[in-house]
């Protein structure tokens, strides 16, 4: 029990981070690549640098998409476009 005794703090320091930091990123993680396979024509979607617009085309080789903005059509990688944004401007609407 001495030498187990001795290494005890540090194996709780792990299973503290472990809970608290690499469990949630690994979570999240697993979310956001979900929501960029679940993609599809026509949904409004906001980019992490804040571009609004539309999906136009999906391409499934190299994990991209075309977004149609009021500019034009721009191609960007699906992990540029933001999850959380996303999800706040497709919510329904709440009326007081």
């Amino acid at each position: 029990m001495g030498e187990l005794g001795q290494f005890m703090p540090f194996i709780l320091m792990f299973v503290v981070v472990y809970f608290f930091m690499i469990a949630p990123q690994m979570k999240r993680a697993k979310k956001e690549k979900k929501f960029a396979a679940e993609l599809k024509k026509g949904d409004r979607v906001i980019t992490k640098s804040g571009l609004h617009g539309k999906i136009s085309d999906l391409n499934d080789k190299d994990n991209s998409c075309v977004i149609e903005t009021m500019a034009g059509k721009l191609k960007f990688d699906r992990s540029a476009i933001s999850m959380e944004m996303s999800s706040k401007l497709n919510a329904p609407a709440v009326v007081k």
